[in-house]
């Protein structure tokens, strides 16, 4: 009885036990839901060194050397470009700002990224020439849209505040925000606000602005068009410029989270152990209706392109028709090249079919659709979406609220039945009911919402394509880092959808000045699109003829393309081309060099005259030998069969590891017969 009473004690305390346990269990579960339901990082903290991404490198051929002829081909220096270094430290008499200043300058930024960086960069150039107090501007397109995370102010949500500020900090008076009287009397609309001009002159501030600032001690700025400071300026406002140049390529930093993210998706990128392309198309709804390119899409695509151009009709953005024969731009080289261009642009210069290229923009108008012949020819065509998790991505959003979907939610079953009860039980009505009115037809196209009606005015946007469009300027800050640093960059085009430069253009910009001598291809996009027309009908089998005449654009196009933005792009955004005034180069313009060495006329025409570099930054290499300039000229002029473009990778590896004796012969005189004519010219 005794043994009877203990065993059924202990079933009894394992049954206890056994129940405390699983409520502990329930009530884990419980918490850990909970915490992933209402924090936005959801698990971020307990993340891995090893994360899980889409992307895998394939890799079939033979890593090439870094010392062989080809890879420098690929993937070297401009050599002519080589002695060019950023210097932009104020030169001569340059007083630090003083304590009593004029007044307040409280600006209002709006536009994308490219405008916004623009714009930042003029209007500290702007208070300097008015000795005024910068009150850290104010990004319209992150503040006026709701959803957005309110851990961050306007600026900060993009940059790095403190970093702006101390960079800054004897160049110009930068403060967080305006003393609590002036606060309040913007708040009542009583201070004087500008308007200001794509491109005023310094005059209109000094004449203008200047006036007013000094009667009322404050002035508020609207900047709307991506820029209000004339990009080529008189030879006493060149202080300015090297301003510009500080602000863009040193005081604006991205801020911690974007900046990480940045850098981790470069280290991925480089993690294989090879070079990159970093490739931006270029192509928005914007800049293609604008340029009238609508016919380069299909279907429902075109509609939406002649929409937005009848409503940029309307508001007098583009003069014109809304019907343009896009074959006749195209061929003028006025619409974006297409990625199914540029793959073959670039197959045809002999880069493999496993070469790495990151697509970078935060719209390719079109979607994964237009990339798709892009991805037949390379294998290794990656983002930053298949480079980063998605708890990556949305940490960088910071805590943003839920929002409410735009679209009516299916009714249930007994929400139906209701209605129908209600509908047998209304009173008498007039028949036959009046037809519904008109509504937009929606279309979702590869991920993104397209509208058209019959309507010329854009539909107002949704609270989820405001916090879109914030999104998008932290999607192009990290598609920034990795472009400006990438191996070699090439653009789609360099246009946006006002006519004025693009991303594209200022991360060239930013190359020239920090790298000139890395690879950056300028391709004329009318000659290109010739060549293209000329072996359409055996555009995948081309002829050798044909691939020489390509390699030999492509190879001019890195010093000539230089040519073409010191001419058009440097006049409506200085960031594009900031040479010469803040670069120097570390040749004096007397010291004698070979005529292998010495730079073409287009160099010449496209840099003006470089200042020399100060002592400090003498490398100690000045000049290099006869032998060392062949040799690198041998490289740069090589239009051998390397690399033929659609070979299969047998051929690709063969061809790496040193190819045919036969081959190998004869690129070598093919190489010194331009050698020799460049030496005779």
């Amino acid at each position: 009885m005794k043994g009877d009473g203990k065993t059924v004690m202990m079933k009894s305390k394992l049954k206890w036990v056994g129940l405390v346990g699983l409520v502990l269990s329930a009530f884990s579960l419980f918490v850990h839901f909970l915490l992933a339901r209402f924090t936005e990082d959801g698990f971020s903290e307990y993340q891995t060194s090893i994360t899980i991404f889409s992307w895998r490198p394939i890799f079939e051929n033979v890593d090439i050397p870094t010392t062989s002829p080809l890879h420098r081909r690929l993937w070297g220096p401009v050599r002519h470009l080589e002695s060019l270094h950023p210097h932009a430290n104020p030169r001569g008499n340059y007083a630090e700002p003083s304590l009593q200043t004029n007044g307040f300058i409280f600006v209002r930024i709006q536009g994308g990224f490219h405008e916004i960086r623009n714009s930042i960069s003029d209007v500290v150039a702007v208070s300097r020439l008015l000795n005024a107090t910068l009150v850290v501007p104010e990004i319209q397109s992150t503040t006026s849209s709701k959803g957005i995370s309110s851990e961050f102010k306007s600026f900060s949500y993009l940059y790095n505040e403190e970093q702006f500020m101390t960079a800054l900090a004897k160049d110009v008076r930068v403060v967080k925000t305006l003393p609590k009287d002036l606060k309040g009397a913007r708040r009542k609309k009583k201070i004087p606000l500008f308007r200001v001009p794509y491109q005023a002159s310094p005059y209109f501030f000094l004449h203008r602005v200047l006036p007013i600032l000094n009667k009322h001690s404050v002035v508020e700025l609207v900047v709307p068009d991506g820029g209000c400071l004339q990009a080529t300026l008189a030879p006493q406002f060149e202080e300015l410029q090297r301003l510009r140049c500080r602000v863009s390529f040193h005081a604006l930093r991205f801020r911690q989270e974007v900046q990480e993210l940045a850098t981790n998706i470069l280290h991925r990128l480089r993690s294989p152990g090879r070079p990159f392309i970093a490739y931006d198309p270029g192509l928005t709804r914007d800049a293609l209706a604008y340029y009238g390119c609508a016919e380069l899409f299909q279907d429902v695509h075109t509609e939406l392109i002649q929409h937005k151009r009848a409503w940029m009709l309307k508001r007098g953005i583009v003069k014109g028709s809304l019907s343009v024969d896009s074959a006749k731009k195209r061929l003028n080289g006025s619409c974006p090249l297409m990625p199914e261009e540029i793959g073959i642009l670039l197959r045809a210069y002999g880069y493999s079919w496993d070469t790495i290229i990151y697509v970078s923009g935060g719209e390719v108008f079109g979607g994964q659709r237009t990339l798709i012949p892009l991805h037949s020819m390379f294998e290794n065509v990656v983002d930053r979406t298949s480079l980063s998790s998605s708890w990556e991505l949305n940490r960088i959003y910071g805590r943003e609220s839920n929002l409410a979907s735009d679209y009516p939610k299916k009714l249930t079953p007994v929400d139906v039945e209701l209605k129908r009860e209600a509908w047998k039980l209304a009173g008498p009505r007039p028949r036959p009911l009046p037809p519904p009115p008109a509504r937009p037809k929606y279309y979702n196209i590869e991920g993104w919402w397209g509208w058209v009606a019959e309507s010329d005015n854009e539909p107002d946007s949704t609270v989820m394509e405001l916090r879109m469009n914030a999104h998008k300027l932290l999607w192009e800050a990290i598609d920034y880092v990795v472009c400006v640093e990438a191996d070699v960059f090439i653009p789609g085009f360099d246009h946006d959808g006002k006519g004025h430069p693009n991303f594209a253009t200022l991360v060239m910009g930013h190359r020239l000045y920090q790298s000139a001598a890395s690879r950056t291809y300028r391709p004329n996009r009318k000659q290109v699109v010739k060549f293209l027309e000329e072996t359409r009908d055996h555009l995948y089998q081309a002829n050798r003829t044909w691939l020489t005449s390509i390699r030999r654009h492509l190879r001019k196009s890195l010093l000539d393309g230089l040519r073409g933005a010191s001419v058009q792009s440097k006049s409506l955004s200085f960031l594009s081309h900031p040479v010469p005034e803040c670069s120097c180069s570390s040749r004096g313009p007397a010291e004698p060099t070979s005529h292998a060495s010495s730079p073409p006329h287009s160099v010449h025409a496209a840099l003006g005259s470089v200042h020399h570099c100060p002592a400090w930054m003498d490398t100690g290499v000045t000049s290099l030998s006869l032998e060392k300039e062949h040799d690198e000229d041998l490289d740069e002029d090589d239009t051998s069969s390397s690399g033929l473009f659609l070979r299969n990778s047998g051929s690709d590896t063969a061809h790496e590891n040193g190819g045919g004796e036969a081959s190998k012969e004869e690129a070598q005189l093919e190489d010194q017969e331009e050698l020799e004519g460049g030496e005779r010219r």
